[in-house]
């Protein structure tokens, strides 16, 4: 097997109709800040690169993307949303070709896993648990509590998945947030 993807592995796990998954432990680079060269040198991007298959800046190609849709996986709480922010904005300053192609999506894992007796739901806000007086309630803190059967059936499997495609738009409007969010206090050095 190829060594790049090997080691990509860790980070991209394909299945049906030519999808990657991202499965990042921990935040990337925040390219807003930081330099082209140390954005290229950083091992996590270098590896999505790879993966991707269509270089960067002036060496892309959207025709050598490797995968039909690219899918950012990261749990539903507010670690989560920075990470989906960080991805968003590396696409958006460096890859904005495939937000302009409809390409990259983000997964929706449930919060919640509501059972009584063998009747049971997965749920992905707290004002869905208003439907289920009664249930067992089982709440999600993050991907890596479920089980890989879990995993499949409520955020891989393409027949049951919940999935937000990532526009131009959406990028920038997270682009805004997100330097609003790290703008350091007046007077920090």
């Amino acid at each position: 097997m190829n060594q790049d993807y090997e080691k990509a592995g860790k980070y991209a796990d394909v299945i049906q109709e030519r999808d990657s998954f991202f499965l990042h432990c921990g935040k990337i680079l925040n390219v807003i800040s930081a330099s082209q060269d140390k954005i290229l040198a950083n091992e996590e991007i270098k590896d999505m690169l790879t993966i991707l298959g269509t270089g960067v800046g002036e060496k892309f190609n959207i025709n050598n993307l490797r995968y039909d849709r690219i899918i950012i996986m990261s749990d539903a709480d507010a670690d989560g949303g920075h990470i989906n922010c960080l991805l968003t904005t590396l696409f958006l300053y460096h890859l904005p070709q495939l937000l302009e192609a409809g390409v990259v999506y983000c997964a929706v894992p449930p919060l919640y896993k509501v059972t009584k007796g063998k009747d049971s739901h997965y749920l992905y806000s707290t004002d869905e648990l208003k439907k289920y007086k009664g249930y067992e309630v089982s709440r999600y803190k993050g991907l890596g509590e479920m089980n890989p059967e879990q995993l499949w059936e409520t955020t891989m499997d393409p027949s049951k998945r919940v999935m937000l495609r990532v526009t131009l738009e959406d990028a920038i409007e997270a682009d805004e947030t997100f330097s609003i969010l790290t703008i350091p206090p007046i007077g920090a050095p």
